[in-house]
């Protein structure tokens, strides 16, 4: 919940009239990422008291549907497109991302192939099925998330490694050839290797991340002082929120958000082990591997570790979808600790 809380602060910080002008309304990012914080807190606390069985019962139905969306978002007269991609459904006032449901599902989904001991194909069939639908919005980021949840959880279901070293390389060739046929993302591979060309073109974003880090130094310039989310830093209510962060509240800020997501990874692996089923054991290790997998992704191409993939920082960036499934997902989550052997044990 913290994160969660500290979500909402940060919106409200990059929440300034200079960078809403296209809004019109100085409270609209915070008046939306507090409702969906209200929905996705209200989902986790009613799904922590449902049995993490009844999820498997509901595994195949939710993935086929969640792949349903996925179409239907590629459609014109149902999917939206904003920003050259096209990635959400309007459904009246709610705009919903399904790559964000598809997160959520596919977890639960492999979970079930796993405790009914699948064959290889059963996995990487519908991996890849989501993985080239996710591509076609298109939407790398997300894409290399589920590849991650996906491959965390065939790892521990003791699938032939042959098939899993077998399909990382081909995940593997098949990026390194989106990234050299995509001009963008070619350019963001060639800004990540040369940082210093082009300074007001592909190189600016993470210039003026690199600034804002830089300008935090160990304490930060304080809550609500960050210059850079001033029409500088572009995204700094979603992809880089985190460059905020670290500019205002410095690398000792930085890091505890860091330990945050940490310690979840580390409680979520900790309630893996300790799974009364493969079939709950499986799904804390895809819920983990997602929220862990995506921080880590977010906070590296922030400190230029990776190219920047424009994915959203687990609980804090801004986005309705994005916060609602993690907060559902983690109420899975909390509900297979309750049945974990720990537990039983101090019973």
């Amino acid at each position: 919940m913290a994160l969660v809380v500290l979500g909402i602060v940060a919106v409200a910080d990059v929440s300034a009239p200079q960078s809403l002008d296209n809004y019109g309304n100085k409270f609209y990012l915070l008046k939306e990422q507090a409702i969906s914080a209200v929905i996705g807190i209200t989902l986790f606390f009613v799904i922590s008291r449902i049995k993490y069985t009844f999820w498997g019962k509901l595994a195949t139905p939710l993935f086929f549907i969640s792949l349903g969306f996925l179409v239907l978002v590629l459609v014109q007269q149902f999917g939206i497109s904003a920003l050259g991609a096209r990635r959400w459904i309007s459904f009246g006032p709610i705009n919903f991302q399904p790559s964000e449901l598809i997160k959520f599902t596919i977890g639960i989904y492999f979970a079930k192939l796993a405790a009914g001991k699948k064959p290889p194909l059963a996995y990487l069939i519908p991996l890849g099925l989501v993985a080239g639908l996710i591509m076609l919005q298109p939407d790398l980021g997300t894409t290399l998330i589920i590849l991650v949840i996906g491959f965390s959880q065939i790892f521990v279901a003791d699938v032939n490694l042959f098939y899993v070293a077998g399909s990382v390389g081909v995940g593997i060739a098949a990026t390194t050839l989106l990234i050299l046929f995509s001009p963008y993302r070619k350019a963001r591979l060639l800004t990540f290797l040369e940082s210093t060309g082009d300074p007001l073109g592909s190189s600016y974003h993470i210039r003026q991340i690199l600034l804002a880090l830089g300008s935090g130094g160990i304490f930060g310039v304080g809550f609500g002082a960050s210059r850079q989310k001033y029409l500088f830093l572009p995204e700094a209510s979603t992809d880089s929120i985190f460059a905020v962060i670290a500019e205002e509240l410095g690398l000792i800020g930085a890091l505890a958000v860091i330990f945050l997501f940490v310690f979840f990874v580390f409680r979520g692996l900790r309630i893996a082990k300790n799974a009364p089923d493969r079939f709950s054991s499986v799904l804390a290790v895809g819920i983990s591997a997602w929220v862990g997998g995506q921080a880590f992704l977010n906070i590296a191409s922030m400190v230029s570790l990776v190219p920047l993939t424009g994915i959203p920082l687990p609980f804090i960036s801004y986005g309705g979808s994005s916060l609602v499934m993690i907060l559902s997902a983690c109420g899975i989550l909390l509900n297979i600790s309750k049945f974990t052997k720990y537990e039983q044990k101090q019973k």
